[in-house]
């Protein structure tokens, strides 16, 4: 079934191509959008500007215009050029914030291991597209989906965002966790022997060095735009087998090599001390959790330029659930209920070391659409409200290799731009409550 959704898509592709190398081609004319922002922070590494004028051609950032009264643009419309105004005056203008770690396939919920059994691959692309809309009108433009069950679901939805046939933030794709047998991501975890048909290096479960190189070479080969490995057990897997490190460091070792020789980066779900630093040791370019980091932990982040995507908000929402009666599984609620306090611990080590920090959520785990709580939950763990913003552009665009496309709304770069009422320099919350969005060139929300 997922490739059938694999080769449809493919078939569509080429047939598309075909079609439009069919008919004759004309230019388009260019569209201006001036953004008349009251309050613009293009980079979170500069102050912001008051009472600019945001160019925007087609769908890159053309200029930024001192006043409210520029650009003549009369040449470009005898032209055919057309031209939308957007007045901002009373916002706080900035780059589209980027998430880093979602899950816009799933949502682990208290159902979720009822409906991994009777869900279709179909039913959950379809739904897919619901959270991709809402994660973007909540002002995240790009995002790093770091592992899918049908890994066809979140490619198809990637590739029909591209495409244009489907409103929601650009993608950067996982597909498969790479797990070990029985391992967190191993999606027959828990179930009845037979019930689920056994996972194999092409399901990204592996065990020893060839395998996992296997597992690492086939999910790039059915469009995995980076690899996400599971370096530790796991809070929500079914299993009373803790959180310490899982692969060997062989093994580790040979995931980040495939990676790397086919030019995709690596991001490690790891929360034990021994976990953590063997995915660092061996190459990793980002830990996502890390909630029993350390010393030696931190020592080695510095020393191999690693990324931490702390995903605070995570933390929080499996704390919070573990309370609930019958929520989660006896052994689910009992590291849960660890997590929560620990990640707050976790964050304050991190930042005051100067590790780099990249904005995650593992969204899907806490609710789609409302990444941005995540903000004040870095604030309070010690970041400035720049610094969070910072993480979630500027930061956030260098880990997933895209800095010289978004997180920042400089001259070339994507139209990628949200806005909100107040200053969240001085109330970052107020990135929860976003009234404006762009993505690249194309308004997604506007101001009411």
């Amino acid at each position: 079934m997922t490739h059938r959704i694999a080769g449809s898509v493919v078939f569509a592709s080429f047939a598309l191509a075909a079609a439009a190398l069919a008919q004759p081609q004309s230019a388009t004319p260019d569209h201006y959008t001036l953004l008349r922002c009251g309050h613009l922070l293009a980079s979170a590494a500069k102050e912001p500007l008051a009472n600019v004028t945001l160019v925007i051609k087609n769908d890159r950032v053309d200029s930024v215009l001192a006043g409210f009264d520029g650009p003549d643009l009369a040449g470009e419309r005898k032209s055919g050029a057309t031209v939308t105004e957007v007045d901002l005056k009373r916002s706080f203008v900035l780059p589209g914030l980027i998430d880093c770690h979602v899950h816009l396939s799933a949502v682990w919920d208290q159902t979720v291991r009822q409906r991994f059994v009777f869900e279709t691959p179909e039913f959950v692309a379809v739904r897919a597209t619901m959270y991709a809309r809402q994660t973007l009108e909540a002002g995240f433009t790009t995002v790093r989906d770091l592992g899918a069950p049908f890994p066809a679901s979140i490619f198809a939805l990637r590739d029909s965002i591209n495409a244009g046939y489907v409103i929601g933030p650009r993608i950067i794709a996982a597909g498969h966790p790479i797990s070990i047998t029985g391992g967190h991501g191993d999606f027959t975890l828990g179930y009845r022997i037979g019930l689920i048909p056994e996972q194999t290096p092409e399901d990204g479960v592996a065990d020893g060095p060839d395998e996992c190189m296997k597992a690492v070479r086939n999910q790039i080969k059915i469009g995995a735009d980076v690899i996400k490995l599971t370096s530790t057990g796991g809070v929500l897997s079914p299993s009373a087998a803790g959180l310490a490190q899982h692969f060997t460091d062989e093994e580790l070792a040979a995931i980040v090599k495939a990676a790397h020789a086919l030019g995709r980066k690596v991001a490690a779900h790891a929360h034990g001390t021994d976990g953590i630093n063997a995915a660092i040791r061996a190459g990793v370019d980002s830990i996502e959790h890390g909630t029993y980091l350390d010393d030696s932990s931190i020592k080695l982040f510095k020393e191999k330029g690693c990324y931490h995507v702390p995903t605070l908000l995570a933390a929080a929402t499996v704390a919070e659930n573990a309370e609930k009666p019958g929520y989660y599984i006896p052994a689910t609620t009992a590291k849960a209920r660890l997590v929560g306090p620990k990640a707050k611990e976790m964050i304050r080590k991190s930042h005051e070391a100067g590790v780099k920090i990249a904005f995650g959520t593992d969204s899907g785990v806490s609710t789609h659409g409302q990444n941005a709580r995540e903000f004040k939950m870095l604030v309070d763990g010690g970041l400035t409200p720049l610094e969070a913003i910072r993480a979630a552009t500027i930061t956030a665009s260098e880990l997933l290799g895209l800095e010289k496309e978004v997180g920042t709304l400089e001259v070339g770069k994507a139209a990628d731009v949200i806005a909100v009422a107040g200053d969240p320099l001085k109330d970052v919350a107020e990135l929860e409550r976003v009234q404006f969005v762009m993505r690249g060139g194309a308004i997604a929300k506007s101001v009411k």
